[in-house]
Order: C-alpha cells, then structure tokens, then sequence
C-alpha cells in the first residue's frame, strides 16, 4: 500500500508538537489527502518523530571489540596506534575476518534499531551501501579526508584507517553546495589545538566545512568556524572514552552549526539513542534542542533537505513511540531501542512491536520474529543477513 494515513498520534518536531493527521504518499510526506483507497492506522497515544540522523559513524567497525583500555590519550593519533597493536588479540582478528559487506550491512541495522534511518558513513564507499535493501539511507552527496594527520597517507591493509583522498584536493573537488567532512581536533594537547589553524592555511577552512569531533579547537577557532559558516559534527561518548573530554556545545549548537554523531563502537555510543543521553549528560542542551541536532540541524549541516523533519515532499522516515505521558522530548531521551513501537523508512515499517502486524501486510513487508534487547519484535526479512552480528538481537523460532 503506497497511501496511507496516520491519524491521532501527536506529531513531535523541533519546533512545534501538534496533532494533525500525517499524508503519506509513495514513501514521501504528502501534503493532500490520498485517494479514498490510502489505508488508514490509527495511532492514538503515540508520538511520532522524524527519522534521526546520524551524523558520523563508520558502519563496518562496529562489530570490532574496542581496546581493553579507555585512555586516556592526548589525541585521535595516539589512540589509533594503540588500537592498531590491537589486531593481534584473538576477538579482533575473528571480528574483522567477517566480510566487509556483512559488517556494514551490520552498522546499519545498528542504527536502524535505534530509529537513525540516515546515516554519515565516514569511510570510502562500498558496493553493499547502494543496495536498495540496505537498512539506512546513508548519504553520499559529500566530500571527505580522513584527518589532517592520517590524510596524506593510505594504508590499504588497515581497518582503520583507510584514509580517504588527500586533504586538499579533496577539498578542491567538492563543491561549494555540498559538505566537505574531515575529523579534526581530536584531542586535548597542542597537535589538536593546532589543527583548525593548519586547515586554514590550507585554504580549506569555507561555509561547507564539517569538522567531526573538534575537542581541541579553542574560542578563536570556534569564532572562525561560525564566521565562515562551518560547522562541528560532535561525538561526546567516543570523545570521553578516547580523551576524557568533550567540546561545549553551546556556542555552535545557538550557531545552528552543530550535529550529532554516535562514532562506530570502537569508541562511541552502543547507538544514537544512547549518544542523546551521554550529550544531555555533558551539556546543558534540553531535550528539545537534542532532538534539533539529530534532525533539522543535521538535515541543515549535510545539506540534506528530504530527511530530519515531517515536512512535505520529505521521505517518510519516523520512529514511534507510545505516549507514556509528561514531556514528549524527554521521553525520546529515556527511550531505549527496545521501547520503539516502530521505526519507519518511506513510510514501510522496518522493525515493529508484534501487534502493529497489519502495518507491514498492508505495506507488503515480509517479516520475522525476533527479540530485541529481551523484548519481542518484526522485522523486515530484507535485513536479517547480519543479525547474528548485532549484540542484543536474535530470530526467533
């Protein structure tokens, strides 16, 4: 079924909380009421929010066993040799001997789980990401260097550091209009607090610049970085598990400059949901303001208008929740993936509670059981090839 409305649940957006019925067409947002066939589901009691965004991971790393210790270290470099001795131990070899397409197949029902339906992949592409069954819509209208210190070097045999293409001709090759995302000031000691500078006099610093993690760029920087119209992808559980600190977020976030990110599991978040907390934790952004920076402000950072909100003409991306009463952006903040009543991509469910069954029969979806996180659920048959990857998920009988 390609029409379909959604009546009587509360439509949760950044900027506004409103009842009104939801149109959907063709998997998109619709601002007119489909035809007198469209199937009707009536959601009373829930809350619907857009899609989330992920605005950094690296999908195929998250099923690697992070390093056994946490730092910290004084910056991304350091922490990276480390890990790189790392590959010897035993569970790590096992982990990365899995073929690449599972592991990213992997990182997307991560995030899919999670009801982060869009996707940074910081990492060069891979064939499994243009399937059209692939869990998450992952972004691909941008450019990208690794880091300013591993970006003029390539280590093919390296899981982690496939570097990416040179600083500055990646930069050069990216047009204005879309973003251009490098890790940057990753670290607390005068290598990171010298990095904005060094981009700068690299003429690569303009209005399209993304910067992930930036914990080392001091107010100047921050001052730079908002006049030129950049922008900051902030990762705070990767950031405290590697450094033992994080940026403050307010500056850039009151900017619209700013977006949030998981990282992979090497160092970050089990998942979005999860990074939401640890960010409420080390700020003093309200529940409201989280949700702007993994929608609209993300959507606005990556320069990807048709996802993060309930906008007409956007992809229908949504998650649900059951209205448990209080503040709706609170309860997104203590939700945990196994509290999601569903998560939609283009307007089909993907992964559901049992009883919400008629959705997927009506979108055409096969499904199979499986339990969550100790919680029974649906799921599409489409993204059952890496379950067995996936911590806390496993088909049922």
């Amino acid at each position: 079924m390609r029409n379909m409305i959604i009546r009587r649940a509360t439509l949760v957006l950044p900027g506004e909380i409103r009842r009104s019925p939801l149109f959907l067409c063709d998997g998109r947002i619709s601002g007119t009421r489909p035809p007198g066939n469209a199937w009707q589901l009536d959601l009373g009691n829930h809350l619907i929010f857009p899609g989330l965004i992920n605005a950094h991971d690296h999908l195929h790393l998250n099923s690697i066993p992070p390093l056994p210790r946490g730092g910290p270290f004084p910056n991304s470099y350091a922490w990276s040799a480390a890990f790189h001795a790392h590959f010897s131990a035993p569970a790590v070899a096992a982990a990365t001997a899995v073929a690449k397409e599972l592991r990213h197949l992997q990182g997307g029902l991560k995030n899919l789980l999670c009801g982060a339906t869009t996707v940074v992949h910081h990492d060069p592409w891979h064939p499994s990401l243009d399937s059209p069954t692939f869990p998450v819509r992952v972004l691909r209208d941008f450019g990208w260097s690794h880091s300013l210190g591993l970006g003029l070097r390539a280590d093919p045999a390296s899981e982690t550091a496939p570097y990416g293409p040179p600083v500055v001709e990646s930069f050069k090759a990216t047009p204005r209009g879309r973003p251009w995302i490098i890790h940057l000031a990753e670290g607390t000691d005068a290598i990171a607090a010298s990095e904005l500078s060094t981009l700068e006099a690299l003429g690569c610093v303009a209005d399209n610049t993304v910067l992930v993690h930036g914990v080392g760029l001091t107010q100047t920087d921050i001052d730079l970085v908002i006049e030129r119209g950049g922008a900051v992808i902030w990762c705070p559980s990767s950031n405290l598990a590697i450094l033992h600190r994080s940026l403050d977020p307010r500056r850039l976030f009151a900017a619209g400059r700013l977006a949030l990110g998981s990282d992979s599991r090497l160092s970050g978040a089990r998942d979005l949901l999860d990074e939401l907390r640890v960010a409420a934790a080390h700020s003093d952004l309200t529940p409201r303001e989280l949700l702007q920076l993994v929608t609209t402000d993300a959507s606005r950072v990556l320069h990807a208008p048709l996802v993060g909100d309930l906008q007409v003409g956007q992809h229908a991306d949504m998650l649900v929740l059951r209205d448990r009463g209080g503040d709706p952006y609170q309860q997104l903040l203590a939700a945990g993936r196994r509290d999601l009543r569903a998560v939609i991509r283009n307007g089909a469910p993907v992964v559901a509670d049992p009883d919400l069954a008629e959705w997927f029969t009506a979108c055409g979806v096969a499904t199979a059981r499986v339990r969550l996180d100790g919680c029974d659920k649906l799921l599409a048959l489409a993204h059952l090839d890496a379950i067995a990857l996936e911590p806390g998920l496993e088909r049922m009988a």
